[in-house]
């Protein structure tokens, strides 16, 4: 760098001597080409100041007057600033390209950050719409689940329905038969025997008392079904004297019909119920007890009946065989439909329904009532 810069300033003496020698006629041009000159080589403005100094101290030594040195300066000075213009106009492009620079790279910074920032939103906007799909996937599958729920359920209907119709029709067959098979026997032989009671009063009262009394048993023993057959479609006590001597009188005739022991525990605040509400659990006793005589083998029930502080909770319990009671629920087997009627009944009335069963331990039946209070609860039967 050292033996470029003396090889220029050698030139620039040169230059300068020929400037000066030329006069007035002279060139600026070789001052222009030694200034870009100096641009490529890297010189500084000082630099160039220092060796224009050497230079015209070389021209100056010839001068013997103060004039002439005069002269030899100012030309001097006009070579030197034709010289410097290509250094100035390259410093000056240099300082407006750092300024540009210096807004251009403000200005990246500017977008950089605001860049990030956005990055930032539309990372957070990715992460909700993110949690958006996780619900939404969730949902649907919710969704889905309550539709097939919905689809088990209705069949369920449709299959409980099909159930109630043609145990309606059984019911109605067999009363039909018992009316037909035993009733209608038991009146035609009553009617029967009135006739021949008719005939032989006329010719012979000998014997009239003892078929009369016959005739009676009968009459007796007609009235009885008749009085079985109108309690198990609606005991007259549930509406006369209440849910506890009605339960009481059932759980006696079931006792005495299937050999099962059978006892209740009551006490006197069920009574505050609605009617609808007694009924409800009247017939939940009635139908759980016809599964012990009918599955269970039980040798023992146990009939429970009493006030909670915001509920009434009847509790059926028996030592007999267990069962599924999932299973059963589904109404997917015969004979089991009692199960799904008894839920049915009490979830009418606002209540829970709930059965346990298990080995060894029989089955535990749950019915749960709210209770409101009791003349508000008479008010709205």
């Amino acid at each position: 760098m050292k033996r470029k810069s003396s090889a220029w300033a050698r030139k620039y003496q040169t230059a300068l001597r020929r400037y000066l020698e030329q006069g007035r006629a002279a060139s600026l041009q070789p001052a222009a080409r030694l200034g870009r000159q100096a641009v490529t080589l890297g010189l500084e403005t000082l630099e160039l100041a220092r060796i224009h100094e050497q230079a015209v101290l070389v021209q100056m030594l010839p001068a013997r007057s103060a004039a002439a040195r005069d002269r030899v300066i100012k030309r001097a000075g006009t070579f030197f600033a034709a010289l410097i213009l290509p250094v100035e106009e390259t410093h000056r492009a240099a300082l407006e390209a750092n300024a540009r620079l210096s807004r251009l790279n403000r200005a990246l910074s500017w977008r950089t950050s605001a860049l990030a920032a956005s990055n930032r939103k539309l990372e957070r906007e990715i992460a909700r719409r993110h949690a958006i799909e996780e619900t939404l996937r969730q949902s649907e599958e919710h969704s889905r689940g309550l539709v097939e729920r919905a689809r088990d359920l209705q069949e369920q209907l449709r299959r409980l329905s099909r159930r109630v119709l043609l145990a309606q029709e059984e019911e109605r067959k067999r009363i039909s038969r018992e009316l037909h098979d035993v009733i209608a026997q038991m009146l035609t032989g009553i009617n029967v025997r009135l006739a021949t009671l008719k005939k032989e009063a006329a010719s012979n009262t000998r014997g009239l008392t003892r078929r009369i009394s016959r005739t009676q048993q009968l009459v007796e023993k007609s009235v009885d079904i008749v009085h079985r057959f109108a309690l198990e479609l609606r005991p007259a006590m549930l509406d006369d004297l209440g849910l506890i001597p009605a339960l009481h009188s059932f759980l006696k005739r079931f006792a005495k019909e299937t050999g099962v022991r059978a006892s209740l525990t009551a006490s006197a605040e069920v009574e505050e119920l609605s009617p609808a509400r007694r009924t409800a659990l009247y017939r939940v006793a009635q139908e759980a007890l016809a599964n012990v005589s009918r599955h269970a083998q039980a040798a023992r029930v146990e009939v429970s009946v009493r006030r909670l502080p915001n509920a009434v909770l009847m509790q059926i319990k028996d030592n007999g065989e267990s069962f599924d009671v999932e299973r059963a629920l589904r109404a997917g087997r015969r004979g089991r439909i009692g199960l799904l009627g008894m839920r049915e009944r009490i979830e009418m009335v606002g209540g829970r329904f709930s059965i346990e069963s298990s080995p060894g331990k029989g089955t535990t039946i749950q019915a749960r009532i709210p209770c409101r209070n009791g003349a508000r609860e008479r008010a709205r039967s």
